[in-house]
């Protein structure tokens, strides 16, 4: 493992409770991405979730009657997940692994793959495909692949969001000119953030996944329209909120309105 991804298991060896609250702090994310998953995850389907952290996705599909996997890189984190199985009554197998160490785990075929956190720390693009290339093998003919990306420009709105005085710290930070130059000139972002990332622009993702040989499904952005301004809506009524995920629903396909969230999925049929 090299220097870049061990610094990524020691991030996510540090606080898997802090991971685990994060949809619970930002929950556009995970109400819309769900939302777009449920069209095709049924009931006894196998799942694998290759990068799925302390588990929110793993567990959601479990408790639907999936049968899951989860291979994470942090030992904490797969620990974390199978003790919150446990406490649910729920069935989960939890793998410790590298997403480009899977050829030596005999983890058989799954319906869906997710990769939805290693396409986002991977920051050499050789890496990216090969992560991609390991979970298809894992995948069954006519099953589905689903891929998140961070966008480049969710570091803006992450500046909007918790400043103010973010913005002028970051125009004095070299890293941090370079992913807004990246946002300008539209060639990714790769280097420090939270921890090792890599922020793609919006523009190369499906340039990107068109390589796999891939029925595109859908891509759209995973926070909706809401991410600029999640701290205001979050304090609205719980009625108004729910109307503005149902607004949300609509626009999560067009391309013209990508920019408005942090992250990204691109789902494609093998």
């Amino acid at each position: 493992m090299d220097e870049s991804r061990s610094k990524v298991r020691t991030f996510y060896n540090g606080d898997p409770l802090s991971e685990w609250n994060r949809l619970d702090e930002h929950p556009f994310e995970f109400l819309l991405t769900t939302h777009m998953m449920d069209r095709y995850v049924r009931p006894g389907d196998r799942v694998l979730d290759i990068g799925g952290g302390p588990g929110r996705y793993s567990l959601y599909f479990a408790e639907k009657g999936c049968e899951v996997t989860l291979a994470d890189l942090s030992r904490s984190c797969a620990e974390f997940a199978k003790n919150r199985a446990k406490e649910r009554n729920l069935e989960l197998r939890t793998v410790v692994s590298d997403c480009l160490d899977l050829d030596g785990l005999d983890l058989g075929e799954f319906d869906h793959v997710f990769l939805m956190g290693p396409l986002y720390h991977l920051k050499r693009e050789a890496d990216r495909i090969k992560a991609v290339e390991l979970a298809l093998a894992r995948l069954k003919p006519g099953g589905n692949l689903y891929c998140s990306f961070i966008l480049d420009f969710a570091g803006v709105i992450f500046d909007m969001k918790n400043g103010p005085g973010l913005l002028p710290a970051d125009l004095a930070n070299p890293d941090a000119l370079k992913l807004l130059d990246s946002v300008a000139d539209g060639t990714g972002y790769a280097g420090p953030g939270f921890t090792e990332v890599f922020l793609i622009n919006q523009k190369r993702i499906e340039p990107f996944m068109a390589r796999f040989g891939l029925e595109k499904l859908h891509l759209f952005g995973q926070e909706g329209i809401l991410a600029p301004n999640e701290k205001q809506l979050l304090a609205y009524p719980e009625e108004e909120i729910a109307l503005w995920v149902e607004t949300a629903k609509r626009f999560l396909e067009l391309p013209e309105l990508f920019a408005f969230s942090e992250h990204a999925m691109f789902i494609g049929r093998k």
